[in-house]
Order: structure tokens, then C-alpha cells, then sequence
């Protein structure tokens, strides 16, 4: 799948997270901090649910639960070739992946094949305030439409935005917001928000309100 659409959340709120890599705690903790009701409040993930921190397995099953939505991330990508496709296991292995081999393989491949399928390389929210996409990475072209059938690889891979600091917005959307490149704080370059805080390495995982986003921006 290219690209999940949502309605807009009139029960409740809508959240979006940095990157997880294995870190369950501490996306709980911040759940808990605002109060997250999973009956009424959405979570939309910029990918990378898996491989560093020591909740793997944990992150990858958040991807099926009603409440929690999430775009393909790289380390996604490179699981799924390992694991389905059976090739570059060891790109896989030196990006992360080794916390497979504390599980059962032939369940995380299970979970594999049920999720690939489904898990988006986009997705677009609506709000009072107007749509925001989410990717991992970075929009082809800086073209909101270009999702649909441009690059994946810059979908998933690209820091070009990022590293030359790119004021420049996307075109087609209120809000983008993408992980990826790991930044101190959260970078907001034009109408672009990169909220990977580095949680595996740092301990800080960013939690943002969509419509306070686009309020403040």
C-alpha cells in the first residue's frame, strides 16, 4: 500500500510519535502523560517501530492494534526482505536486527506477512486544521502528490531536507511530518516537522498533538 487516508478524529485526539526503535516504555510513558485513551484517541507512527531498543517485538505489535497507525519505516523494509524475501539478512543484522534471534523467528516472519501488505509508505490525516502527511523519511519532489507513485527509496531513505536544513515547503499539504534523521529538538524546516529525538540512544521520544501542531505552525 502507497497511501492510508483517516477521516478526521471528531471522538477524540490524534497524536503522531517519533521514531520507536524498540522502545515501548517509553512511548507508554508519554501515552501516559497526556492521558491517551485508546477508545477515542488515535497514534499515527513515522516507521521505525523496530530494531536497537530492547522492545522489539513489542513496537512491531503495535502496528495491530485498532488505535495505532504507522508508515513503513527503513528498518521495517529491511526486516521484511530479510525475513519474506530472503535477502540482505545481514544488512538487516548490522542495522539492528539481531534482537530476532531472542525470539521465535517463525513468529516475527508471522507477523511479517500479515503486516507488509498493509503497512503504508504514507499517511494522511485529517484535522480542524487542515491535512497532514506522515512519512519516514522525506516527500518525493517536495510534491505531496508524488507519493503515490514517486521514489520509495526517498520515501524511506532520503536526509537531503534535513542535513542542508531545506526552508522549502511541500506542496499539496498543511503539515508533513517525518522521522528518520535523528535531531536534538524537534526540526521544523517549512511546513516539514522531523521528530525522531534519537530514542534509542538519547531516551527522549516525541509525542506531538496533530491540530496544536498546525495551530502553532
Amino acid at each position: 500500500m502507497r497511501i492510508a487516508h483517516y477521516e478526521r478524529n471528531d471522538r477524540g485526539r490524534d497524536f503522531a510519535v517519533g521514531d520507536l526503535h524498540g522502545h515501548r516504555g517509553l512511548l507508554q510513558a508519554r501515552l501516559d502523560g497526556v492521558g491517551f485513551d485508546p477508545r477515542r484517541d488515535r497514534l499515527f507512527c513515522v516507521g521505525d517501530l523496530v530494531d536497537r531498543g530492547p522492545e522489539s517485538l513489542a513496537c512491531l505489535e503495535l502496528a495491530f492494534e485498532p488505535w495505532c497507525h504507522s508508515v513503513m519505516g527503513n528498518h521495517e523494509a529491511m526486516m521484511f526482505d530479510a525475513l519474506l524475501r530472503r535477502r540482505h539478512f545481514d544488512l538487516w543484522m548490522r542495522n539492528g536486527g539481531e534482537w530476532i534471534y531472542e525470539l521465535s523467528i517463525g513468529r516475527v516472519t508471522g507477523l511479517c506477512h500479515r503486516l507488509a501488505p498493509s503497512l503504508p509508505l504514507a499517511l494522511e490525516v485529517e484535522t480542524a486544521c487542515g491535512r497532514v502527511g506522515l512519512v519516514h523519511a522525506e516527500v518525493p519532489g517536495d510534491d505531496w502528490p508524488q507519493v503515490e507513485n514517486g521514489d520509495p527509496q526517498i520515501l524511506l531513505w532520503a536526509r537531503e531536507r534535513v542535513e542542508r536544513r531545506r526552508e522549502d515547503p511541500v506542496r499539496g499539504i498543511a503539515q508533513v511530518i517525518c522521522g528518520h534523521t535523528p535531531v536534538r529538538e524537534p526540526l521544523r524546516l517549512g511546513n516539514v516537522l522531523d521528530i525522531d529525538t534519537g530514542a534509542y540512544f538519547t531516551g527522549r521520544l516525541t509525542l506531538v498533538g496533530l491540530n496544536e501542531l498546525l495551530q502553532q505552525g
